[in-house]
């Protein structure tokens, strides 16, 4: 186990040194952002230094570092286990579990197919990268399908709360092998973090990157801000990568969380239904009013 967390820490520390942008760059950086200038606002270079230094560098971190640390976390602290015999609860609506389908299908595909555009050149580029941009446009019209509804439809139930506070200090528990309650509503601060990203930042995705996959529907927003049309484009690709890059992380932490993280989780958004054990534990608050609201019914 030690040799495996030594390695893991190398690994991770020379990913670190490699992607490390240096003091020197980091000045130019800042110095072009706070320029106040008309017309060419050395976007162009701002574009290059992170297309050519940062973007690549950050998610060849994130898909070797957060893969590692949730192998560290299932190898030391293991996955939770709850019993599948007991009382169950209906959390899901057949209407939730279609829209969370669809958002699912269109994140399978976005999320690995966005990282064979990212490192193109590294797959030799040519018809197989085309197939995957196309792939990526299909499968962002489904995700612009079940973006808006699963807005609205978990909207009051993401909304951040002072329990949630309490939730990230302990790391929702699972930084333990005991079996806790953990202070969560119906979805927890986790949870609610990638609700936030995946529909907000979602929506940013789908302007930016329609920007770039049909280039004539920046012109309004070029005339609002007064933008050339290359620093629109150049604006959207970094706006596109800053964004890709939370989401990319978020959506492997959700991934790991609801089929190895907690045992049997992924039957809930499946089959709509919850183990009471698990509810008690993981969603301690929201398990409560379910309780009290099924006691003031008799």
């Amino acid at each position: 186990m030690k040799k495996i967390f030594l390695l893991i820490v190398t690994l991770v520390g020379s990913l670190f040194a490699y992607t490390t942008v240096s003091v020197q760059n980091q000045e130019i950086i800042t110095n072009m952002l706070s320029q106040e200038q008309t017309g060419n606002s050395h976007l162009g270079d701002l574009f290059v230094f992170l297309q050519t230094r940062l973007f690549e560098n950050a998610y060849l971190f994130i898909l070797v570092v957060v893969p590692l640390v949730f192998l560290v976390h299932y190898l030391i602290v293991g996955p939770k286990k709850f019993k599948h015999d007991g009382k169950k609860y209906y959390v899901f609506t057949l209407f939730n579990r279609i829209i969370h389908g669809i958002a699912a299908v269109s994140f399978i595909i976005i999320i690995p197919t966005g990282i064979i555009m990212m490192f193109g050149s590294t797959f030799g580029g040519g018809e197989f990268v085309k197939a995957c941009k196309e792939l990526h446009a299909v499968s962002t019209v489904l995700f612009m399908i079940s973006v808006v509804p699963m807005f609205l439809m978990w909207l009051k139930n993401m909304l951040f709360t002072a329990e949630d506070i309490k939730w990230f200090m302990i790391l929702g528990g699972y930084l333990s092998k005991e079996k806790k309650p953990v202070p969560a509503g119906k979805f927890n601060a986790g949870q609610k973090m990638w609700f936030w990203v995946c529909t907000l930042g979602g929506l940013v995705m789908i302007f930016t990157g329609a920007t770039l996959y049909v280039q004539d529907l920046n012109l309004a927003v070029l005339t609002m801000f007064g933008l050339t049309k290359i620093e629109m484009l150049r604006l959207c690709i970094i706006i596109h990568n800053i964004v890709g890059l939370a989401m990319t992380a978020l959506f492997f932490t959700h991934i790991y969380m609801s089929i190895f993280a907690i045992k049997g989780a992924i039957a809930s958004i499946i089959n709509g239904y919850k183990e009471e054990e698990e509810m008690a534990i993981l969603h301690g608050t929201y398990y409560k009013e379910l309780e009290e609201t099924k006691k003031q019914e008799v």
